[in-house]
C-alpha cells in the first residue's frame, strides 16, 4: 500500500487538493509510490491552469534549465555534451523472462526494474517532484489515451505543455484506471545539465505501461510521450487492432476546394517535417499518429499538439512558416543551438556563420576543439526547436477533431541515392506495406547517438520504437488493411536520388508536385504507367503540376532521368530485404517473400526485354 500520508506531507494543501479532486485511488497510489522511491523535498501537482503552466517555465528559468532570449517568450535549453540524442544502447524494453521478442533490445523485467529503481532511489532529494497530466489524442475521442509524467525537470514539464494536450480535466472527467506513465529523474546536475550520463537509463515496462528515465535531460529521453510511450502504444495497438505509427499527418489541397489527408512515415532527417510543412498545404502533425479503423474507414489523429523538430537548415527560404514562428514573440524553446548575445543561431539558418557565443560546450569560439581534438560545431546537428502547432499559419482546423481525419493515402520515404523513383503507387495494400513500408532503408542521422551515416533497414520508419516482434508488427499491418472497407492506397517517395556525379536529381521544393500527384491519383483523377515496382506518373501530368505549383518548366529529359527504372539497383535492394527477412527476422509472414519474389520476377522479365535501365517511354 502506497504511503498516502507521506505524499500528503510532501504536498502543500493546494497541491494535495488538486490530487483529491481527481478522485482516483489508483492514480493516488502511483504518485505516492514514486514520491516515496524518489524522495523529493516537495511535490507539485499541475492542473490545466495557465498559472501552473507559467510556474513550470518560470522555475525552469530560475534553475538555469532554460535561458531567456531576446524575443519575448523565447528560451534556450542546453543538454550535456554527451546527452544530445536518443540512446538506443541504454533504452531497453522490459519483458517477462524468456519473452523478449527477437531483434529487440529487451531484458528481464525483474532484473531491469530492480536496476533502474536502484539507480533512481532518492534521485530527487533536494528537488521538487512535478506531476503533469496529459492527453494523447483529444480527450474522450476513440484515440484518447490518458498520460501522467513525473519528473524533477521544469524544462520537461514546460516542453510537455507545448507538445501535448493538457490532461488534468480529462483525468477528472474520465477517472481512468489505465494510463501511460513516465517517471523521470534528471539526476545530479552540473552547470544545469545531467552529470552522471554513464548511469543514463531509459527502461520501458510494457506490462505496467510505465517508462523509467534517469540521468538525462535530452527531450527525446525525458519528454516521455514522444518516442518512449510510442513503444507502449505499439503494444497496446497490437492487442486492440489499430496502428501506432511514426508518421506525419497533413492535408493536401485538391481541385474544387477538396482536401485529402495523408499520413507518412520517414526516418529522421529524411524530409518528414518538411513534407508535412510544404507551403500552401495543411499540417495536422509531424511525428506520431494513431490510425484506427472506424466504420470501415481509416482515420488518423495526431497524438501531439506541438513540434519538437530538428532545427538544422531551417531558414526563411526553405521553411518560411516555421521561420516566422521562430522569430515572433511567443512560447518557443531552442535546444542545443548557439546563444549569441540572446540570439539563437544554428547551422543552415541562412545567416553569416558566427565567430563566438555560448553553446552546449560552454564558451565557444570558431575553431574550438573537444578533448579528442575534433572541432566543435557552433550548434549541434541534432539541435531542436519546440513550438505549438497552432502557432503555424498552416495548422489544419481538424488538429483537435475527436473523430480524426480520413486517411486518403499513406506515404513512405527514406534516404535512397540510387534505387527508388521520386514517387510511385503500390499495386495493393499488401504490396505497399511489404515492398515500400516494410522495405524502407535509410542513411542514419545525428538524431541517434553513435550511428550517423550508415544505411539502415527501418521498417515503416518505426524499427527503433517497436515493442512487438517485426513479424507480429507486419502481420498487424496486413490485417489492418484487410478489415477496412477500402484500405487507403500506399505510395513511396524518394527525395534523395542522385545523378552519377553525386548531385540531386530533384529540387527541395519538388516534393510539392509529388504530393499534388498523389492527391490526384488517390482520388482517381489521373492515370499512371504500370511498372514492375508500381505505378509512376505520366509526363504530361507532372509537366502541368510543375508549372501550376512551382512555375517551373519540367522537361521531358528531367522526367526520363528521374523515372528511369534502375533494374540492377532494385534487384539488389530486393535481395538485401529478402535476406533480412530470411536470416534476421524469425517468422516473417509468407506473403512478405511472395511479394518480394513477385517484384523480382517482374523486374527480371523487363530486364530481359529492355535492358538494365528502362525509360518510362519503353514501359
Amino acid at each position: 500500500m502506497a504511503n498516502i500520508d507521506m505524499l500528503k506531507e510532501k504536498c502543500d494543501k493546494a497541491n494535495f487538493k488538486k490530487l483529491e479532486e481527481l478522485a482516483n485511488p489508483l492514480l493516488m497510489d502511483f504518485i505516492a509510490e514514486y514520491a516515496e522511491l524518489l524522495n523529493p523535498d516537495s511535490v507539485y501537482i499541475f492542473s490545466d491552469s495557465e498559472e501552473d503552466e507559467k510556474y513550470a517555465k518560470k522555475r525552469s528559468i530560475e534553475r538555469g534549465e532554460e535561458i531567456s532570449l531576446n524575443i519575448e517568450g523565447h528560451t534556450m535549453h542546453f543538454d550535456g555534451i554527451q546527452d544530445q540524442g536518443r540512446d538506443p544502447k541504454n533504452t531497453k524494453l522490459l519483458y517477462p523472462a524468456g519473452e523478449v521478442p527477437e531483434g529487440l533490445n529487451g531484458m528481464d523485467i525483474e532484473e531491469g526494474t530492480k536496476e533502474v529503481r536502484g539507480i533512481m532511489k532518492g534521485i530527487m532529494k533536494g528537488n521538487e517532484m512535478l506531476v503533469a497530466f496529459l492527453s494523447l489524442g483529444p480527450v474522450g475521442s476513440p484515440f484518447y489515451i490518458p498520460a501522467v509524467q513525473i519528473t524533477d525537470s521544469y524544462y520537461v514539464v514546460h516542453s510537455d505543455f507545448i507538445l501535448y494536450r493538457k490532461g488534468y480535466e480529462g483525468f477528472k472527467k474520465e477517472k481512468p484506471k489505465n494510463f501511460f506513465k513516465v517517471v523521470h529523474g534528471a539526476g545530479e546536475l552540473e552547470h544545469a545539465v545531467s552529470k552522471n550520463v554513464e548511469k543514463r537509463r531509459v527502461y520501458i515496462d510494457l506490462k505496467n505501461e510505465l517508462v523509467y528515465s534517469c540521468n538525462t535531460q535530452y527531450a527525446g529521453n525525458t519528454v516521455g510521450f514522444k518516442k518512449l510511450a510510442l513503444r507502449l502504444a505499439i503494444q497496446k495497438a497490437s492487442r486492440e487492432g489499430w496502428l501506432a505509427e511514426h508518421m506525419f499527418l497533413m492535408g493536401v489541397n485538391g481541385p474544387g476546394g477538396r482536401v485529402s489527408y495523408f499520413s507518412g512515415a520517414f526516418p529522421s532527417m529524411c524530409g518528414k517535417t518538411s513534407t508535412a510543412m510544404v507551403e500552401g498545404e495543411k499540417i495536422v502533425g509531424d511525428d506520431i499518429a494513431y490510425l484506427r479503423n472506424i466504420d470501415g474507414v481509416c482515420k488518423g489523429v495526431n497524438v501531439e499538439a506541438g513540434i519538437f523538430g530538428i532545427i538544422q537548415d531551417i531558414n526563411p527560404d526553405g521553411d518560411p512558416l516555421i521561420w516566422e514562428v521562430l522569430n515572433a514573440p511567443g512560447d518557443v524553446i531552442f535546444g542545443n543551438v548557439l546563444n549569441v548575445d540572446g540570439v539563437p543561431r544554428w547551422s543552415g539558418d541562412g545567416r553569416e556563420e558566427p565567430e563566438k557565443g555560448i553553446n552546449f560546450s560552454g564558451e565557444w569560439v570558431k575553431g574550438k576543439k573537444d578533448t579528442a581534438g575534433k572541432e566543435i560545431p557552433f550548434a549541434h546537428k541534432n539541435a531542436r526547436y519546440t513550438i505549438a502547432l497552432d502557432k503555424l499559419k498552416n495548422c489544419d482546423e481538424n488538429l483537435h477533431s475527436p473523430g480524426g481525419v480520413e486517411i486518403k493515402a499513406i506515404i513512405y520515404g527514406g534516404r535512397d541515392s540510387d534505387t527508388w523513383v521520386p514517387v510511385r503507387q503500390s499495386f495493393s495494400w499488401d504490396h505497399g506495406v511489404i515492398n515500400m513500408g516494410a522495405s524502407l532503408e535509410s542513411e542514419t542521422t545525428a538524431a541517434t547517438i553513435g550511428s550517423e551515416g550508415q544505411r539502415k533497414f527501418n521498417i515503416m520508419s518505426n524499427m527503433e520504437f517497436l515493442s512487438v516482434s517485426v513479424s507480429k508488427y507486419l502481420e498487424d499491418y496486413l490485417d489492418f488493411g484487410k478489415k477496412m472497407k477500402k484500405a487507403p492506397p500506399v505510395f513511396a517517395v524518394n527525395y534523395f536520388r542522385k545523378k552519377k556525379d553525386g548531385k540531386w536529381l530533384t529540387g527541395m521544393k519538388d516534393k510539392k508536385v509529388w504530393l499534388k500527384w498523389i492527391e490526384l491519383k488517390a482520388n482517381g483523377d489521373v492515370e499512371a504507367i504500370e511498372t514492375p515496382i508500381g505505378y509512376i506518373p505520366k509526363y504530361d501530368d507532372l509537366k502541368k503540376l510543375f508549372k501550376e505549383n512551382l512555375n517551373k518548366d519540367y522537361t521531358e529529359q528531367d522526367y526520363i532521368t528521374q523515372f528511369t527504372i534502375r533494374i540492377p539497383e532494385n534487384l539488389s535492394k530486393i535481395e538485401r530485404i529478402t535476406n533480412i527477412y530470411k536470416n534476421k527476422i524469425h517468422g516473417a509472414p509468407k506473403s512478405v517473400f511472395d511479394s518480394l519474389d513477385s517484384e523480382k520476377k517482374r523486374l527480371e522479365e523487363l530486364k530481359a526485354k529492355s535492358g538494365d535501365y528502362v525509360e518510362p517511354g519503353k514501359l
